[in-house]
């Protein structure tokens, strides 16, 4: 029984391909075409995953749609004969769409899929969607589930129950009030993209100061005591415009919007940390009602907001649960894998089989590419190289490199599922460099200088550097540096870490004795590597323990600011020839920059330009 799951039209476009329960493939449509958060039909990504599980549209027996798209229209309906004639401008920027393709999806399905295609085509509803993809890959026979992101058809977060091979949907909250979309608003108002830099508010939270909490609770949103939420909608312009927030919402906050690419002031800072602490205390709400509702143990999260990792550090430390498990793709692209897991499990009544850690093979879902086909594009490309075929010497090659303060590009075996690199496609360096954050953010990465990264460490290691030792393998969870590891700051540093309204100078600090993932407020968004899920790097994490003590590296995705994560050896060449990187590891291949012909500052400049900087 094939089962391919596709979510589209949004963002974050993927597909997935289920075969009899298990999880064969899954991919964004991103990886493929190179445009970020690609929002058109995941064509690319469906051939990847029919590949990979060497099948043809003929046999295929199920295709699922993740969300409903008549419900999802008649939202839109209902929501602009609610607001009419404001909101027209919106309104008949989105009608050619719907009626161009999002109305006609299950003909767009069959259309693309070919006449060979015979199967059935249904639909899941989009919270659905997402609970199946946080319930039925857990290691969990029973959980609570809570999903939470913007908007699916209209339900914005929902309290389930997962129980063996069946989930039921106890509670919903309903647009237009919606905990993501509030997020969104201050991401919007901060100058980051909706959709893309709701991370970037959260890393910006730690340097801000929560002193508009208040004033938010007082003015824009009611909280209530299951996590609920009633938005003021006044302050909003998403249900009728093409923006986020509204005047009045300028008038609370005294100015526009911070233009995107303009300095970062004080009060973006604040307000990060104020919509951070009032996303923090919804989600532990609504964690406590869905443990009143189900009575479990256990908790699953998927959606938007579930990718707020400080947020989930939070909830796992408030102890409400036992134990919590993530979807590594929380986000839409993850509801494709989730649609799919659902007919295996709820539709067709199948039994589920409970893998100890998880069946989602460590989020590595996506292609990847022998030392063959990498020989070939090196030779055609008269790119110098050095192959070795042994993997121990290999492993001890690159640790020396790290241990050498230089920035590796590292590629090896199956891309991962998710906006997450962990592993598979990863700029890596070493943890212990001061200077290595700044070098990755501004030389390599392109982008701003207060974006923290991400530590990998040794699962059995995790308690030797981090306040957790729950294992964190999708990188996830958010853990504050062990007393023992951080550095006392002098009176001067102290100065510059209070006052200093220039970011890279605060930035800049050394914190901790591995500096390069430490956070101003001295948290880390840590992965646990293990040997069952990560192979090789954990090798590599092995290695550079052996040589240096240290089991902590620096672990970013692989791309520049704009740019997806890499998916094939030419784009993880041409990023990394293109930035400051000085060794590049396509599998047993090691590529040293000094070796290549260098790029010029245009070619440069021309690949930067190359992608959307949002």
């Amino acid at each position: 029984m094939n089962i391919l799951g596709i979510s589209a039209f949004h963002h974050d476009s993927a597909a997935s391909l289920v075969c009899n329960g298990n999880i064969i493939a899954a991919a964004q449509e991103e990886r493929f075409t190179r445009i970020k958060h690609d929002c058109n039909f995941p064509r690319k990504a469906i051939s990847y995953c029919l590949q990979e599980g060497n099948l043809s549209v003929a046999d295929v027996d199920y295709v699922i749609y993740y969300e409903k798209p008549m419900l999802k229209f008649d939202r839109l309906l209902e929501t602009y004969l609610e607001f009419a004639p404001i909101g027209f401008s919106s309104f008949s920027k989105a009608i050619p769409l719907w009626i161009k393709k999002k109305l006609c999806t299950r003909g767009e399905i069959k259309k693309i899929l070919s006449k060979d295609f015979s199967g059935k085509v249904l639909f899941s509803e989009h919270h659905e969607s997402h609970a199946a993809s946080a319930f039925f890959p857990s290691p969990f026979h029973d959980s609570a589930i809570l999903t939470i992101d913007g908007v699916g058809e209209w339900t914005t977060a929902s309290i389930g129950k997962g129980l063996e091979n069946n989930i039921s949907i106890l509670k919903e909250m309903h647009f237009p009030h919606s905990l993501g979309l509030l997020y969104s608003s201050f991401t919007y108002f901060c100058g980051f993209k909706v959709n893309s830099g709701e991370y970037k508010l959260m890393g910006l939270a730690p340097y801000g100061k929560p002193r508009y909490v208040e004033l938010i609770k007082n003015n824009i949103v009611n909280i209530n005591e299951d996590g609920s939420i009633q938005l003021d909608l006044s302050y909003f312009n998403y249900c009728q415009g093409l923006t986020m927030t509204s005047k009045k919402f300028e008038t609370l906050f005294k100015g526009r919007p911070r233009k995107p690419e303009s300095d970062i002031t004080d009060r973006e800072m604040d307000l990060a940390a104020s919509i951070q602490i009032i996303v923090e205390e919804c989600t532990l709400r609504m964690a406590k009602y869905a443990k009143y509702l189900t009575g479990c143990k256990n908790l699953c999260l998927a959606g938007g907001v579930a990718l707020n990792c400080v947020a989930n550090g939070k909830l796992l430390d408030s102890g409400i649960f036992e134990n919590i498990w993530i979807q590594p793709a929380a986000g839409d692209a993850g509801g494709s894998l989730g649609a799919a897991l659902f007919v295996w499990y709820q539709l067709l009544e199948n039994q589920r089989v409970i893998e100890t850690s998880d069946s989602m093979r460590g989020a590595l879902l996506g292609c990847k590419f022998s030392n063959f086909e990498i020989k070939k594009y090196l030779d055609d490309e008269n790119i110098a190289y050095e192959y070795i075929e042994s993997e121990p010497e290999l492993i001890d090659r690159v640790a020396n490199y790290i241990s050498e303060k230089k920035v590796i590009g590292w590629f090896h075996g199956r891309m991962e599922f998710g906006p997450r690199s962990l592993g598979s496609r990863s700029i890596i360096g070493d943890a212990r460099s001061t200077k290595m954050q700044s070098v990755m953010n501004l030389k390599i990465k392109y982008r701003e200088s207060f974006r923290p990264f991400a530590p990998s460490v040794l699962r059995e290691d995790c308690k030797k550097y981090f306040n957790n030792d729950h294992e964190s393998p999708y990188m996830l969870l958010v853990a504050s540096i062990q007393e023992k590891r951080r550095t006392k700051q002098n009176a001067d540093e102290m100065d510059i870490m209070i006052s200093d309204k220039n970011l890279c100078n605060r930035v800049n600090i050394s914190r901790s004795e591995i500096p390069a993932i430490t956070h101003i407020d001295y948290s880390a968004r840590v992965q646990t590597v293990d040997k069952e899920r990560h192979g090789r790097y954990y090798s590599l994490l092995k290695k550079f323990k052996e040589k240096t003590g240290c089991s902590v590296i620096v672990n970013t995705s692989f791309n520049i600011r704009g740019e997806p994560i890499v998916c094939t050896p030419q784009d993880a060449f041409r990023c990394f020839i293109n930035t400051e990187m000085d060794v590049l590891v396509l599998e047993n291949f090691i590529i040293l920059k000094k070796e290549q012909k260098q790029s010029n500052n245009s070619d440069v400049e021309e690949y930067k330009k190359s992608f959307e900087l949002d």
